[in-house]
């Protein structure tokens, strides 16, 4: 499935605008937990498809000038989604792959979260089952929402987002 826009990212209304505070887990290299996600989709007995939601940094409509600076230093803003997808396991060989994709298909984005979203009866979801999950994925991350998502960063970094 090719990635999709989400709208205009400068206007998503309800972003969460206080300041995230985003650290990288370092107990694994770059790839190898995107890679686990990869192997623990792929190991389901039922059929998986991966979701994903890019986002990227914002300035909230109504900011303060404070907010506004720390915006414009790199360290404030809401994050926003910018585009989603969703793939079957064995479309992605590793994380390169899909930011590549992403690269091409879209603005440049800061994170991205990831959710995983089982078929039934042998069979994978279907589209609009998909396009729900997606809707409802971009609206928690609209909401500043993340529990339940893995999220990575550019490099394929795990990130842990509070």
């Amino acid at each position: 499935a090719p990635l999709r826009l989400i709208g205009n990212p400068r206007n998503c209304e309800g972003a969460r605008q206080e300041r995230l505070a985003c650290r990288t887990m370092r107990r694994m290299n770059p790839n190898q937990h995107f890679q686990h996600l990869l192997a623990a989709a792929a190991a389901e007995p039922e059929p998986q498809r991966l979701l994903f939601v890019f986002a990227g940094a914002e300035l909230p409509d109504n900011a303060t000038p404070e907010q506004e600076a720390r915006f414009r230093s790199g360290r404030g803003g809401a994050l926003g989604p910018l585009m989603c997808v969703d793939k079957a396991p064995r479309d992605l060989s590793d994380f390169k792959t899909l930011a590549s994709e992403a690269e091409r298909a879209g603005p440049p984005w800061g994170v991205v979260f990831a959710a995983s979203l089982s078929g039934q009866g042998g069979r994978p979801p279907d589209k609009a089952r998909i396009e729900l999950a997606l809707e409802t994925m971009t609206a928690a991350v609209r909401d500043g929402r993340f529990d339940g998502f893995a999220a990575y960063g550019p490099e394929g970094e795990f990130l842990e987002i509070r």
